[in-house]
Formats: structure tokens, C-alpha cells, sequence
């Protein structure tokens, strides 16, 4: 496999609000700085545990998922929050796995997809439901099963391509060796069919698009093209740009290497900040347009990225740095404004009273 390499060095922004911790580039590290844009935070809703997915409804209502097992909707009109689903019974909340990631079908929104562990024969496994929005969440199919669970790296993260097929991030389940075994669904990024099948179109006959991944846990595309953040260990937290078929090195490598096998990220970060999700932005901060997204969990901020059109990171500024604990869903919603989640009930935080949270951010 060809080995491409998007690391270049980093175009210094104006500004005295370092990053923290350090990007790694093509043999160097070097951290970035920026102003922050004047903007201010809305609390939408509060008190939730552990929210994960989030996603819009056509009504422009937030649906959110708690880890625990619970589903919520969130009022676009007065913000008030409603329990509309509780899959405690059929969820296996252990460690970082339970309910997690939550996306609507885009030809029928009333289709909701959910990332889930549970207590299978055979023990924890990781699966994709689908449930019926309008008939209180009853559970239409099982799309996706055997996705290999443990009480860490269980990826999570499910989205909509523009084309219309569905992304599925796993993790490796705590066993590095399964991230380079094509036949094995853990850490992988998955692209299947919205009922489950795998695409035709996918390099090796089965669910698997992309493969060599510790626990991803955020997509996000531009133009056609997909991007992904992943989890390191202590070190190499990754952004990559994900091509049909290509091996992205865990456990062999970590970042940057120099090996043909493997893709390099085009950002990695260390000490580790710990990326939970993935999104872009085209909302009303212009300092911000077309930047890229996303919540870090062990870095308590929200992580901007400016990325050119030759897939180079150019530009990286932390926001809302240490002021809500840790972040994790970042979300570009359907008024074009960015949501993040804060994580604080995860067992690895300090919650606040109102903890935990979902947030909006709009220009001042």
C-alpha cells in the first residue's frame, strides 16, 4: 500500500492561547497558537449522565444519548429536556462501552441507529440497533452484531456519508492484534448499507472500509473526502484522512512512521488529549468557517483545526480550555451552530452540579 504523507510543517497563527502538548509534524513537533474568536456559551440542557450521541431531529429537537441506556429529546423551542427511550434492560453499561453513538437515517428521520454494548452468549459485544423515533423507540432490527466489546475501546461513533451509507467506528476491544486482522471487526472504521449489508463496493468482501485503528471515535467529511479522529494510548491521538482499504498501523505503529504499509495521520498530538468525536463547521463565527471539530476528554477543551484543501493542518487553537471538564460530542446542528457535550459523570472527571451538559456556541 502506498504510503502518503500529508505532514508539512505548521503555518504559526498570530496569537498568545497555546495548544498545550505538542503537534507532531514530518520530523518535528511544534505547538500552535491563536486569538480566540469573541463568541458566547449556551447552556441547552443539563444534569444528563454520560451524553454520547447527538443528533437533530427534522423538527430541529435534539435527540441525546446517555451511556447508561437512555435516549433524550431536547426542545428546540424552550430547550426542555424529555426521556423518550430507556434501554437500561438491553444495555451493558461497563467501562467506556454502553449506549453510545446515535445517528437519524437522512431519508427517514424517523429511523434511529444506535451504537450499543450488551450482554451477548458469548460475552460483551457491540452492536447497531435501529429503532422507530414515533413509536417510542421500539426496536425495529439489529443492523450490524458481532462487533468484538470490552470495558474499554469500543469505538462508538456512527454516521450518514453524504451518499447515504453508514459509518461504524470500533475499537480494538483491548486487544491491539484484532485492529490488523481484516476478517476481525475491531479496530476498524465499518461502511455498511443502511440495513446492515456490506457495501459493495468495500476492499476486502466484508463490513471492514479501513482497518489498523486503536478506538476511533469521530468521522466527519468534506467535499467527499472522510476524516476520523482516534484515541493513542499515553501518546500519537491521530487525525487521518481514511481511504477505502488503507491500514492506519495500530498496533505496529503509532503517528508518523516509515513504513509503506501504513497511512500516516496528518496531525498526531502528545502527550495525549484524548479526541471523542468530529465535525464541520459552517456557522455564523467567520474566524471559523470550513475548521474542524472536535471534543477532547483528557485535554478538557474544545480542539479547532484548520485543514487546506491539500489535507495539511495549517492552523490549531484550543477552545473553552479547561473551563467545562471534559468534552466530548461536538455536533454542527441544524441552525448551523457548534454543540459540545461535556463528559464529567464518566468516572474520569470532577462533575460540576449541573454536569453533565450540552452546549451551544454563537457569535457575541
Amino acid at each position: 500500500m502506498k504510503r502518503r504523507s500529508y505532514l508539512r510543517s505548521l503555518a504559526a497563527a498570530a496569537g498568545t492561547v497555546g495548544i498545550g502538548g505538542c503537534l507532531r509534524t514530518a520530523g518535528s513537533e511544534q505547538p500552535t497558537t491563536t486569538d480566540e474568536p469573541r463568541f458566547r456559551i449556551e447552556t441547552v440542557t443539563m444534569e444528563l449522565e454520560v451524553p454520547w450521541g447527538l443528533d437533530a431531529a427534522p423538527d430541529g429537537d435534539l435527540l441525546v444519548t446517555e451511556r447508561p441506556g437512555r435516549v433524550q429529546r431536547v426542545a428546540r423551542e424552550n430547550n426542555r429536556k424529555e426521556q423518550v427511550a430507556d434501554l437500561t434492560d438491553e444495555v451493558a453499561a461497563r467501562g467506556e462501552g454502553g449506549l453510545l453513538g446515535l445517528a437519524l437515517h437522512p431519508d427517514d428521520p424517523d429511523l434511529a441507529y444506535t451504537y450499543q454494548t450488551y450482554e451477548a452468549e458469548e460475552g460483551l459485544t457491540n452492536r447497531v440497533v435501529r429503532y422507530r423515533v414515533s413509536e417510542e423507540f421500539v426496536r425495529e432490527s439489529v443492523v450490524l452484531d458481532g462487533i468484538p466489546a470490552a470495558s474499554i475501546h469500543d469505538g462508538g461513533r456512527i454516521a450518514f456519508s453524504p451518499d447515504g451509507n453508514l459509518f461504524v467506528t470500533t475499537g480494538d476491544a483491548s486487544d491491539g492484534s484484532l485492529a490488523q486482522d481484516r476478517d476481525s471487526l475491531a479496530g476498524k472504521v465499518l461502511r455498511v448499507t443502511p440495513d446492515g449489508e456490506p457495501h459493495p463496493d468495500n476492499p476486502f468482501d466484508n463490513a471492514v472500509y479501513t482497518y489498523g485503528h486503536r478506538n476511533p471515535q469521530g468521522l466527519a467529511w468534506r467535499d467527499g473526502t472522510l476524516f476520523a479522529t482516534e484515541h493513542g494510548p499515553s501518546t500519537d491521538d491521530e487525525i487521518n484522512v481514511l481511504e477505502a482499504g488503507n491500514n492506519y498501523g495500530w498496533p505496529d505503529v503509532m503517528g508518523p512512521s516509515d513504513g509503506d504499509r501504513f497511512t500516516d495521520p496528518i496531525a498526531s498530538y502528545t502527550p495525549t488529549i484524548a479526541p471523542g468525536s468530529a465535525t464541520f463547521y459552517d456557522g455564523p463565527v467567520e474566524d471559523w468557517q470550513g475548521d474542524f471539530f472536535f471534543g477532547t476528554l483528557a485535554g478538557t477543551h474544545l480542539h479547532r483545526v484548520r485543514i487546506n484543501d491539500r489535507n495539511e493542518v495549517v492552523e490549531q487553537e484550543r477552545v473553552l480550555d479547561g473551563k467545562y471538564g471534559r468534552l466530548r460530542t461536538a455536533f454542527t446542528g441544524p441552525d448551523d451552530h457548534l454543540y459540545v457535550t461535556t463528559s464529567n459523570r464518566d468516572g474520569r472527571g470532577t462533575p460540576a452540579p449541573q454536569d453533565d451538559r450540552v452546549l451551544r456556541i454563537q457569535p457575541v
